[in-house]
């Protein structure tokens, strides 16, 4: 219990005082005029309060991500404590802030739109793709887990698709309605929900009093498969959410177009990320709690394999729980899923609306950006259902992704400050950058099941990976060298 209340000291104090560090360094300014001021458009550009920004923030960035990818990655140990706490303070609230505030400053731009402005061109055209990809992914994760959680707990003599076919029709309308008018008013009482969810959990810690592994009784990897599944990199991939994720900064681009105060980057940014960070780290510690217990543990194990996240929020509940509760957090969970599919698509569409300029104040136009979409994650998903392991085999691939979008943005937002010419301080995002590019990099080449890890031996496919996160690091160099050379020559 120690190591899980100095976690929480921890994450406040990085909030408290790192962020503030974080934006002196990119240079906040409250008297500019901010896109939601400068053009609000009624449908994507609306000015809102704050604190409503920051719960539809939270909630967005959230999703079942910090529930349902913290109790996988607590299968490692106690390792994932300290990977939350130091990954969110110093990578994840970083990227969430400076992207979000990099959006602002280019009138609200999407993300891709950012890559290509500090990247190139090349990198822009990219990631378009890219990421619309990764959001047609979330979408089709995102129905899936609600869809599956609703028929096992509610429904069971219903056929699957009919739920899918009502969470798709509730995304459709929710992407193409103006922000402010469903997003704006109900997910906030959803984010409520998400952090009661949490505190119910520590409520339960107190009432219970389970052992909660210290980090100093061994950072050894617990999980049941250690083999096969290094500490470095799956831990790094299965906890995105909570420390970092790149799908975050394709969130922040929807409220930078809200904020009517760049002031306001700090808390809605930084601020919604470390709450993330807390909430993962509380349902990590429940995790761990029950993944080290003998008797627990034996709730986590079906036919000799764990659990998978969504099965062990219901043991959790179900065991701490009362009934009544334990479905209210079900339904948190269900709730956390819903509104970031449906956020993740009303990204996609704002992607795709903007590098095909396609005006969307008109509804048919964004019904015409938004259906084919739509029609991709529908088919992902149908084959996810379809096939026994096909969900796990979206799932992983999806959290490759989403931490490649991460080490691409962390890049993007290194030659930003590189630019602000503020001494040497690119290296708060340059070390975190190198750090996920070698996590991205070496899942290519260790993984034993998704990537080459069952062919190479895993010393080459370390190296490898080393050797390629090097290449990025002297191409930085080589960029950087040349800046300063016609800096020089400027003056």
């Amino acid at each position: 219990m120690i190591s899980f209340i100095i976690a929480i000291v921890l994450l406040v104090l990085g909030y408290l005082l790192y962020s503030k560090f974080v934006e002196r360094l990119v240079g906040v300014d409250p008297k500019r005029v901010t896109p939601a001021v400068a053009h609000p458009d009624g449908v994507d550009y609306v000015p809102m309060k704050p604190w409503r920004i920051f719960l539809i923030q939270f909630l967005n960035i959230a999703g079942v991500g910090p529930i349902c990818g913290a109790i996988m990655g607590a299968q490692f140990g106690t390792a994932s404590f300290l990977w939350i706490v130091f990954g969110c303070i110093f990578a994840g609230a970083v990227h969430d802030f400076i992207a979000g505030f990099v959006s602002i400053r280019m009138d609200g731009a999407s993300l891709p739109e950012i890559h290509g402005r500090y990247l190139g061109n090349g990198m822009k055209q990219f990631m378009r793709g890219f990421t619309v990809l990764l959001m047609i992914l979330v979408g089709a994760v995102f129905v899936n887990t609600p869809a599956v959680l609703l028929n096992q707990n509610f429904t069971p003599d219903w056929n699957i698709y009919l739920w899918v076919g009502i969470i798709f029709v509730y995304y459709l309308i929710a992407t193409l309605l103006p922000i402010d008018k469903l997003i704006g008013r109900l997910y906030p009482v959803f984010g409520l929900l998400l952090l009661g969810m949490a505190v119910a959990i520590v409520v339960a810690f107190v009432i219970y009093r389970p052992e909660i592994p210290e980090v100093w009784q061994g950072l050894g990897n617990k999980h049941p498969d250690a083999e096969h599944n290094p500490i470095f990199p799956m831990m790094f991939i299965s906890i995105a959410c909570g420390a970092i994720s790149g799908f975050h900064a394709t969130q922040s681009p929807l409220m930078a177009r809200c904020m009517i105060n760049e002031r306001q980057a700090r808390p809605i940014f930084y601020g919604a990320m470390i709450t993330e960070g807390i909430v993962a780290l509380i349902w990590a510690a429940a995790a761990t709690v029950f993944y080290h217990d003998p008797v627990l543990a034996q709730k986590t194990m079906v036919d000799g394999h764990p659990l998978g996240g969504n099965a062990m929020v219901g043991v959790i509940a179900n065991e701490w729980f009362t009934p009544v509760i334990a479905t209210i957090c079900i339904l948190g969970v269900i709730s956390a899923a819903v509104t970031s599919g449906d956020t993740a698509l009303r990204s996609a569409r704002l992607i795709v609306a903007d590098f095909m300029h396609v005006d969307q104040k008109p509804i048919p136009k964004r019904l015409m950006v938004a259906l084919p979409v739509f029609l991709l994650s529908a088919a992902l998903l149908v084959f996810s259902l379809a096939n026994p392991k096909g969900f796990d085999y979206i799932w992983r691939y999806f959290s490759w992704a989403n931490q490649v979008l991460a080490m691409v943005t962390l890049w993007a937002v290194t030659v930003f400050l590189a630019k602000l010419r503020k001494g040497g301080w690119y290296w708060i995002t340059l070390v975190p950058a190198l750090f996920m590019s070698m996590v991205t990099v070496s899942f290519l080449f260790v993984a034993y099941k998704e990537g080459l890890g069952s062919v190479l031996p895993r010393p080459w496919g370390y190296g490898i990976s080393a050797a390629i996160t090097l290449g990025m690091l002297a191409i930085f160099i080589c960029w950087k060298a040349r800046q300063t050379k016609n800096d020089t020559s400027k003056s």
